[in-house]
């Protein structure tokens, strides 16, 4: 396991109570480097949404846990936010909740000429994931070739 990899997982182990508390879904936790800084991100949700006032309860609490337990070598910046509209799917609980949803893949190589694809979710397994696409085709994607998939929003 890499440094990033220990943080994080560290740090989802003492924050999976504080959210399960409060009754709210942890999403993912990530640390990342933007711009020379550190940078630890917890997403957490809930139905109906995230509030400013949510994230703020999570990360007093997680704020002390992280003080006290002084396991992160580098000066980092601690976040708590929504997972967003455009939340990308990273664990089976989040392709098993958008099945029948609308989703963006984006996929690293040129795949029939495109990058980009939308449609809805219709299967997936550890290796592959299949969309319908407008014209009710089915096109299956293996993981290891999607740089990105997440819902799809319209404005």
């Amino acid at each position: 396991m890499s440094k990033r990899e220990i943080y994080e997982a560290k740090t989802e182990a003492f924050l999976q109570p504080i959210v399960d508390e409060y009754g709210f879904e942890l999403v993912d936790v990530e640390y990342v480097k933007e711009g020379g800084t550190w940078y630890l991100r917890s997403y957490i949700d809930k139905p109906g949404g995230i509030t400013v006032d949510d994230c703020e309860m999570v990360s007093r609490r997680l704020s002390d846990i992280l003080d006290r337990e002084d396991y992160i070598d580098e000066a980092y910046i601690m976040e708590v936010s929504s997972p967003g509209l455009g939340r990308p799917l990273k664990k089976e609980k989040d392709f098993k909740r958008s099945l029948g949803e609308e989703v963006e893949i984006r996929t690293y190589r040129m795949v029939d000429k495109k990058k980009e694809f939308t449609g809805i979710l219709k299967s997936y397994d550890e290796k592959t994931v299949t969309i319908e696409l407008d014209d009710t085709t089915e096109k299956t994607f293996e993981k290891g070739d999607i740089a990105l998939i997440r819902l799809a929003f319209d404005f």
